[in-house]
């Protein structure tokens, strides 16, 4: 029996929970399903990173591209146990187009963390429509005025005209209502001082040894030379305002609707 330590005492409980299995198959000639592990936060985290490089080609960033399998539903087509999900994600399924992995059984371990966490999420949520939440996002969101669209929009922001292809609807609600919960590298904002003149700040596009490049409030691209800064710092707090009491449900429900149908050109 496979046992990882999630918590002080999780490994009895896994032993007990496998007495409660033999038990059921005497009595019942069946073997129930064994509770889910429990996973810490960073454990999802590294999963989702590993999925999001590595699984989202083929499953989709909801985990409902391949028929009959839905992570967001929790349905699974051949699996059910956190175990048996593991050994797909190693092994492959053979004649199919699950190839096996590189991963070693702990990585495997957290990309099952984080497709349990899609399940566990996506319940009870207000169901969204993309047509109204393309209006929100234009329109009172005021959306546009940061993130562009299809090459509509400011460059202040990130482009999302992808965005739905490589972020699932809990990540993309969770940015609206906490943006400084999960500020990607890519999309930092960096303060940097001149010798001479005023502070800047704007978002980070690239930066080396001897000099850094941003773009400022007004898409000015610039670059400076780190010599000729009296200080520079990346920014931990996202520029990007949190619509947690600017939208009600319905609406925050229809724009990440919206923003998970963006997926680039066909």
């Amino acid at each position: 029996m496979r046992c990882r330590v999630l918590d002080a005492g999780g490994c009895v409980l896994q032993t007990v929970n496998a007495v409660l299995a033999v038990a059921l198959v005497a009595l019942c000639g069946t073997v129930a399903p064994l509770a889910q592990q429990r996973y810490v936060p960073a454990e999802i985290e590294a999963g989702g990173r590993l999925f999001q490089s590595s699984c989202t080609g083929c499953h989709g960033p909801e985990g409902d591209w391949v028929a009959s399998v839905n992570f967001s539903k929790g349905q699974f087509r051949r699996s059910t146990s956190d175990d048996d999900l593991v050994r797909v994600i190693m092994r492959g399924i053979p004649n199919t187009p699950m190839p096996p992995s590189n991963f070693s059984d702990g990585q495997a371990a957290t990309i099952v963390a984080y497709v349990r966490s899609l399940a566990n999420t996506a319940g009870g949520s207000v169901p969204g429509d993309a047509v109204r939440g393309k209006a929100v996002f234009e329109g009172k969101g005021q959306c546009l005025t940061c993130h562009s669209v299809s090459g509509i929009g400011s460059r202040i922001g990130p482009a999302l005209t992808e965005v739905g292809a490589f972020r699932p609807g809990v990540e993309l609600q969770r940015s609206l209502l906490d943006p400084d919960a999960d500020i990607r590298p890519e999309n930092r904002a960096v303060r940097v001082v001149p010798r001479e003149g005023a502070a800047i700040t704007g978002r980070l596009l690239n930066q080396d040894t001897f000099t850094l490049q941003l773009l400022d409030g007004n898409e000015r691209l610039l670059l400076f030379e780190k010599a000729n800064l009296r200080e520079y710092t990346v920014l931990k707090n996202s520029p990007m305002p949190s619509y947690r009491d600017k939208l009600n449900a319905q609406e925050l429900a229809d724009v990440v609707s919206y923003l998970a149908s963006l997926r680039g050109r066909p």
